[in-house]
C-alpha cells in the first residue's frame, strides 16, 4: 500500500470501532530515545523518516506533527501523501492534544502501549481516549521483527556492582515504599538492574525486555531467542526468572498487594493490565535515581573511556588538519570531502579503540550554516562539502564496555576567523568554564547552575535554546536522566556520582554553530573556601580529555583564572593521552595543549 491507501485503510478500521480520530505517535513502549525499526509506525503510515513526529488521523484530514530539524526533510516527504504538516516548533502551532480538543468530536483512539501512564492521563483531560490498537492488524506486510540478538551479560568487573547487591537494594526501596511489586520498562534499567547488555537498538546496548520486581521473585520478559546457554545459566546463578516478551501483561493481571511504577516510563497498557484489587502507585523508579550515580568501578570506567576516546579524537583532528584536503588549492581540487566523510572517518579511528563497541549517537558534523541546527544530521546523500576554510562543529561520542562518552568541539578550519566567530566562540567557553569550575552545596539543582553558562552570552544579548547540560549513563544511553542543567524546574539535586554534560552554544542561522562540550562528574569538595555552615560542598570534575582550538579564542575577554584553567587542563590532556599516541601524534598533540600566552 501507499501512504494514501494505508490512510484510507486505518480510516476503514476507525469507523468500525466508532473513532473520529487515530493517533500515532513516534514512540514504543519502552519510552526510548532510540528505538527499534519494528515499532518505526509513524514513519510507515506517513512516509516521514524523521525521528520525531507525531501521526493524526481523522475521516477527512491527515496531520503530521514534527520540530524545526525536520520540516525540508517532512515537506519533500510528505509530497503527494494528503498529510499535512504541522511545524510544531513555530510559536503559533497548537499542540497535538490542543489540536484534537478543538477540532475533533467523539472518540480518539490510541495504541496505549505508545502513551506513558502520565501522558494518557494528560491527554485524557482534554479528549475522550480509546485504547486500541489499529496499526498491528494493518502493518502486516514487511513489518520488522522485533530484534533477536543474543544478549549477553555485563561483567561486575565494568559494572562495579553485582545483580544480587542491586536486587537487594532494590526490594529494600521497594519495601520502604510499601510495594509488592515494581513494573520497570525502560530498557536501560533493566540492562543496569541485571548487568545485562544486548544489540536491541542502535547506539544503546539495551535488550527488548520487561521486568517485574517482587520481593522473592526477579521475572525477565524476553524473547527465548535471545538467550544462549552461557546467558541462561547466568540468569539461572541470579534467580532470574523468564517469561516470553508478550507475557508481561498476563503476569501483571495475575498480581496482588500493592504495585509500583513510574509513570513518566510506564506505559499506559501495563497500568490497565495492573488488577483493580491492586493499589497502584505511581513513583519515580528507585531504579532511576540509583542508577544515575555512578560507582567508584563506573567512574573509573569512564576516565579510561574517555582516554580511548581522546586518541581517537586526536588522531581524526591530525587528518584532519594534515591529510584530508591534501591535493587542493585555488585552482586544482583533486579531493572532496564532505561531512559524512568526516562522520564515517571519525567512526574508523573510534573503532581502533580498545573496547569499542559502538558509537553513543549518530555524529552531528555540521559544516558552516549546518553547524547552527543544533540537531542536524547529515546523510551520505544529503550532506555539505567541507573546505579548509570556515567553522565546523562536531558533536560526537562511543559507547565502550568501560563507559560512554559524548563530546562537542568546534574547530577552524582556515582563512582568516572573523572577529564575530572569535568573541562568539569565547563567550561558549567563558560559560562553559564557569559551569566546570562551579563550587555549590548540596541539594544544589541543575536550573539553579543554568545561567552560569549563559552569563557571558547574556551580557552580548545572545543565548541558546537547548538545555546546558543532560545525564550521561554508563555504558548505557548517552542520555539519561533524572539529573540535568537546564531552566526548567528539575526538582533533583546534583549528588556525587551524577555525570553531566556541559554544553552551552551560540548559533547564526546560515554563518556557523558553535558548542563546546565535555562531560563533567559531581565529587565532593577538598576545601569549603571559607564555608559558613557544616554543609557538604560538591564540584566538578571534567571527565572529557580533548584539547580546544585556542586559535579560535579572543584573549582580549579572557581571565587570568580563565587562562589559567585552560592551561591545567591541557596540561592534563597531554599527560593522559600522549602516552598512548606514536611520536607523530604526540607532537601534534603539544602543539595544540601549548599553553596560551596572556
Amino acid at each position: 500500500m501507499n501512504v494514501c491507501e494505508k490512510i484510507e485503510a486505518l480510516r476503514g478500521m476507525m469507523r468500525q470501532y466508532g473513532l473520529a480520530a487515530y493517533v500515532v505517535p513516534g514512540n514504543d513502549p519502552h519510552a526510548s530515545e532510540y528505538m527499534s525499526s519494528h515499532w518505526f509506525e509513524m514513519q510507515w503510515l506517513s512516509g516521514f523518516k524523521g525521528e520525531s513526529g507525531t501521526v493524526v488521523v481523522t475521516l477527512d484530514k491527515a496531520l503530521l506533527w514534527t520540530d524545526s530539524r525536520y520540516y525540508l526533510q517532512a515537506g519533500i516527504e510528505l509530497e503527494g501523501s494528503s498529510i499535512e504538516l504541522m511545524r510544531e516548533s513555530d510559536i503559533d502551532c497548537p499542540s497535538v492534544i490542543d489540536w484534537l480538543a478543538e477540532h475533533v468530536q467523539g472518540s480518539v483512539g490510541v495504541n496505549p502501549e505508545m502513551f506513558s501512564v502520565n501522558d494518557f492521563a494528560d491527554w485524557k483531560q482534554k479528549a475522550e481516549l480509546k485504547s486500541v490498537d489499529l496499526i498491528k492488524p494493518l502493518w502486516t506486510d514487511g513489518r520488522p521483527a522485533i530484534p533477536q540478538d543474543k544478549f549477553y551479560p555485563y561483567s561486575v568487573d565494568f559494572a562495579g556492582e553485582s545483580v544480587e547487591s542491586k536486587l537487594a537494594r532494590m526490594r529494600e526501596k521497594i519495601a520502604a515504599l510499601h510495594g509488592d511489586a515494581l513494573i520497570v520498562s525502560a530498557l536501560d534499567e533493566i540492562a543496569w538492574l541485571l548487568n545485562i547488555r544486548g544489540n536491541d537498538v542502535e547506539y544503546n546496548p539495551v535488550v527488548i525486555s520487561y521486568v517485574v520486581l517482587e520481593a522473592d521473585q526477579c521475572t525477565l520478559f524476553v524473547d527465548a531467542n535471545k538467550i544462549d546457554t552461557m546467558t541462561q545459566n547466568y540468569l539461572d546463578f541470579n534467580n532470574i526468572s523468564v517469561h516470553p516478551y508478550e507475557a508481561v501483561f498476563a503476569y501483571i493481571a495475575g498480581l496482588e498487594g500493592t504495585i509500583l511504577y513510574d509513570g513518566a516510563r510506564v506505559n499506559e497498557a501495563l497500568y490497565e493490565a495492573i488488577p483493580e484489587g491492586c493499589k497502584a502507585i505511581n513513583t519515580k523508579s528507585p531504579i532511576l535515581v540509583d542508577k544515575a550515580k555512578k560507582n567508584a568501578v563506573e567512574l573509573e570506567g569512564e576516565r579510561i573511556a574517555m582516554r580511548q576516546d581522546a586518541v581517537a579524537l586526536t588522531r581524526f583532528f591530525k587528518w584532519l588538519e594534515e591529510q584530508a584536503f591534501k591535493g587542493q588549492s585555488d585552482n586544482v581540487q583533486s579531493t572532496k570531502v564532505t561531512e559524512w566523510d568526516l562522520m564515517e572517518k571519525l567512526h574508523e579511528f573510534r573503532m581502533m579503540g580498545e573496547n569499542f563497541v559502538e558509537e553513543s549517537f549518530g555524529t552531528i558534523a555540521g559544516y558552516l550554516g549546518n553547524g547552527a541546527i543544533v540537531h542536524y544530521a547529515a546523510t551520505q546523500d544529503h550532506c555539505a562539502e567541507v573546505k579548509p576554510e570556515g567553522m565546523l562543529l562536531l558533536d560526537s561520542g562511543g559507547q565502550y564496555l568501560d563507559g560512554t562518552t559524548d563530546i562537542t568541539r568546534t574547530i577552524w578550519l582556515g582563512g582568516r576567523i572573523p572577529q564575530q566567530a572569535k568573541l562568539d566562540y569565547t563567550y561558549v567557553l567563558k560559560g562553559h568554564i564557569a559551569l566546570a569550575r562551579a563550587r555549590f552545596p548540596r541539594g544544589t539543582r541543575g536550573n539553579q547552575l543554568d545561567a552560569l553558562a549563559k552569563q557571558f552570552m547574556w551580557e552580548a544579548g545572545i543565548t541558546y535554546g537547548h538545555g546546558t547540560g543532560h545525564g550521561v549513563g554508563h555504558f548505557l544511553g548517552c542520555h539519561e536522566g533524572p539529573q540535568n542543567v537546564r531552566t526548567d524546574n528539575n526538582p533533583t539535586v546534583l549528588e556525587a556520582g551524577h555525570i553531566v554534560s556541559d554544553e552551552p552554544g551560540i548559533y547564526r542561522t546560515g554563518k556557523w554553530g558553535i558548542r563546546t562540550e565535555n562531560l563533567i562528574t559531581v565529587i565532593p569538595a577538598k576545601t569549603t573556601k571559607a564555608a559558613t555552615t557544616e554543609d557538604e560542598w560538591l564540584v566538578f570534575e571534567t571527565l572529557t580529555l580533548c584539547f580546544y582550538d585556542t586559535s579560535l579564542i579572543e584573549m582580549s575577554i579572557m581571565t587570568e583564572d580563565e587562562i589559567d584553567w585552560i592551561n591545567a587542563y591541557h596540561v592534563r590532556v597531554y599527560k593522559e593521552v600522549a602516552p598512548l599516541l606514536n611520536a607523530d601524534e604526540r607532537a601534534f598533540l603539544a602543539r595544540k595543549c601549548a599553553a596560551l600566552e596572556r
